[in-house]
């Protein structure tokens, strides 16, 4: 009678342990995410470029969430939306500037949501796709640099470093580029402009007004980033190849929230997985960022 009971209890302590093991991965934050990669996977499959592996897009998208406590915090479809949206742009979020996901406080529909963003290489990444540039560059000027530049009929750009490479004197940063039928053009911003910009567009705000995220992790590179796509606004480029229409439309989803469509909707594959009403850029009405 005592074996039968001991087994019994053993027994049901086995399952209970087998169910919750078998459960972890739905109720937690990071098997939420990975159930719902695992429904929009044929999407991804079909949406990246030949150079990007899904699986491989899926992997480093985890890490990235996992590496940033605050994502957790959001609507778990917004993350995958930006997800599915560097897969269609063929773009990692990694610590190498490429892509970042970044948790903001969504005032209007009143929850996290998670923002994509573009990083400085992929802007120039995405650029050099289109098979029409010859070079694309950014460089950050500082005190002490020979730096010279004058619009007009007769452009010029001038700049000699002089060594200096702390953060505090940088006074200027620029962009220029060559297209393989010889044009040139250049962009400068001075370290004031390119502030201004941030604190305009930036989501990643507390109360305080204090910013966080990319801008205070990387701030050369998100300002290397800002003075590229507005150097791109103003490049004499054809949008009739595929390739450049795509790197531009990619370019214009910069700063975006985007969420995931349930599954259940027998959508289509592609952009019709993403909610067109969650986003927000440049040209559109900022959503006031608080975070608690």
């Amino acid at each position: 009678m005592t074996t039968a009971s001991t087994s019994t209890v053993k027994n049901a302590i086995k399952t209970k342990q087998e169910q919750a093991v078998t459960k972890a991965p739905e109720t937690s934050f990071q098997g939420l995410i990975t159930n719902q990669l695992k429904s929009q996977f044929k999407a991804i499959q079909s949406l990246v470029p030949k150079h990007v592996t899904p699986e491989r897009l899926c992997r480093i998208s985890l890490n990235a969430v996992s590496r940033n406590p605050n994502l957790m915090n959001c609507a778990p479809e917004t993350i995958v939306g930006a997800i599915v949206n560097c897969a269609s742009l063929g773009l990692e979020p990694n610590l190498l500037g490429h892509a970042y996901i970044v948790p903001f406080w969504n005032n209007k529909t009143g929850k996290m949501e998670a923002q994509f963003q573009i990083g400085y290489k992929g802007a120039l990444d995405l650029i050099r796709r289109t098979g029409q540039v010859s070079t694309i560059s950014a460089h950050e000027v500082y005190e002490g640099d020979k730096f010279e530049y004058a619009y007009g009929l007769e452009e010029k750009l001038i700049h000699i470093p002089s060594g200096e490479d702390d953060e505090a004197k940088i006074t200027h940063f620029y962009a220029a580029y060559k297209l393989k039928d010889g044009g040139t053009g250049f962009l400068v911003m001075n370290k004031a402009q390119i502030d201004k910009h941030r604190d305009k567009f930036t989501k990643s705000k507390n109360k305080q007004g204090t910013v966080f995220g990319p801008w205070a992790d990387h701030y050369v590179s998100m300002a290397l980033k800002t003075v590229i796509l507005k150097l791109i606004k103003y490049m004499p480029i054809s949008i009739e190849q595929n390739e450049t229409q795509t790197a531009m439309e990619a370019l214009d989803r910069d700063n975006t929230v985007m969420t995931v469509k349930q599954p259940d909707e027998n959508l289509g594959f592609g952009d019709a997985y993403i909610e067109s009403d969650y986003v927000v850029n440049d040209h559109e009405e900022q959503v006031e960022q608080v975070i608690e």
